[in-house]
């Protein structure tokens, strides 16, 4: 476990987008936005919205157990996305640099941006809004209380 823990709101990774959104409002216009699931979900929503982009799509990669890197994924590629010229890649969290790496190799001319970015991953990224410290966990607000498959894996159910 990091021996540092970074609580992230709603209201927190809302701010943090939309101020990701403005720095990316300043560079040529992207013709679509590629969210890395699970985590890029909420963040590029955001920045879809405000960039006034349509065209949204995924790449899902997977790569963590808990809270431990293991070998990337990749579950879901893009159809056709050629070389990634004008596409705009988001990710909350760049951390090693290990999934960023990746989605440059399938687009490598794409813009990556994350909302929050560790040291040993910062090469890899085009854009980021907040540094925290290697040794960091960011705790998303997904990723706080029980999650509903397991309540109702225990027999419990939502109130």
């Amino acid at each position: 476990m990091a021996p540092h823990s970074f609580p992230v709101s709603w209201e927190d990774l809302h701010r943090d987008a939309r101020a990701l959104a403005w720095r990316l409002a300043t560079m040529p216009k992207f013709d679509r936005v590629v969210a890395i699931a699970r985590g890029g979900l909420a963040p590029a929503a955001i920045i879809a919205r405000e960039l006034e982009i349509r065209y949204v799509d995924t790449i899902c990669i997977s790569s963590y157990e808990d809270r431990d890197q293991g070998r990337l994924n990749v579950l879901k590629a893009m159809n056709d996305p050629g070389d990634g010229a004008g596409i705009l890649v988001i990710d909350d969290l760049v951390d090693s640099g290990e999934t960023a790496r990746a989605v440059k190799q399938m687009l490598p001319k794409a813009h990556i941006a994350t909302v929050y970015a560790k040291p040993a991953g910062l090469e890899v990224v085009d854009t980021y809004v907040t540094q925290v410290s290697q040794d960091t966990w960011i705790i998303f607000p997904w990723d706080k209380g029980e999650p509903v498959v397991h309540a109702h894996a225990a027999g419990r159910t939502a109130p």
